[in-house]
């Protein structure tokens, strides 16, 4: 009798530990992509969500969603997960072109303000690594200083002082410039900073409420930048300047 016990225990934890296998993230993206493979876009679509709660975040992961999404006709949401796949990995051809694709086919063409040219320089060094690559950047670069100005120090040549003195000073502000691109990454990365629109047809507000001016309309897809929230209203801003309120729920945040 002992001895049935005990390979009934023996069953239930293989069994347990076979279920937990099953339903591991890994084995829930492969189970996602075959279904996929397999136009079973419905299925792959739940999987892939199963695996978002999981905690597994990824931009593979997103724009596998995205592209399920996509092959649905679900426009809102196939921009809305390519955007989140873009914010981990912005150098992403892959990323870029199926985001591009997805919004020829939304009813909203907002033209974008032309920015200045220190904004446009700055972005397109923001856009060149993530967070974290940018971090190590800086660690690197305030290294270079620090020997710089070591080399500064213990020199004695007037030569040696004065070229390592002006390349210590070029890496200290090289230091700071990119410890700055490297916090606004990863600023940007935990906070939520822009939304896709759910609703198909919504009308901006001038301020927080039902009955104040009508500014403009908008139409599901559409990406805005938030501004500010007051009583389940959302302040937005369009990429061509525009700004007016909208209701929280008419929203998903990227």
């Amino acid at each position: 009798m002992k001895q049935m016990k005990k390979q009934i225990v023996l069953f239930l934890l293989v069994a347990f530990s076979l279920r937990a296998l099953a339903i591991s993230p890994d084995s829930l993206m492969m189970r996602a992509n075959r279904a996929y493979d397999h136009q079973q876009y419905d299925t792959a679509i739940n999987m892939y969500r199963q695996v978002l709660k999981q905690g597994l975040v990824s931009p593979t992961l997103y724009f596998n969603l995205g592209d399920a999404y996509f092959r649905q006709k679900d426009m809102p949401s196939a921009i809305l997960y390519f955007e989140k796949a873009k914010k981990l990995d912005p150098n992403n051809p892959d990323i870029q072109y199926n985001l591009n694709l997805a919004n020829t086919m939304i009813p909203d063409k907002i033209v974008k303000v032309p920015k200045m040219f220190l904004r446009r320089w700055w972005n397109y060094f923001y856009e060149m690594f993530d967070a974290n690559t940018w971090a190590v950047l800086s660690l690197v670069s305030f290294a270079l200083f620090v020997l710089f100005a070591g080399i500064f120090i213990l020199s004695r040549g007037r030569r040696n002082k004065k070229i390592s003195f002006f390349a210590g000073m070029f890496m200290l502000l090289v230091s700071i410039a990119v410890f700055g691109l490297a916090s606004q990454k990863a600023y940007y990365m935990r906070h939520h900073e822009e939304a896709i629109i759910f609703t198909p047809t919504i009308t901006a507000k001038s301020s927080p409420t039902p009955n104040s001016v009508d500014l403009f309309v908008l139409h599901q897809g559409t990406k805005v930048r938030l501004l500010d929230e007051v009583d389940g209203w959302k302040k937005i801003r369009l990429q061509n300047g525009s700004i007016g309120w909208l209701p929280k729920d008419s929203m998903k945040e990227i």
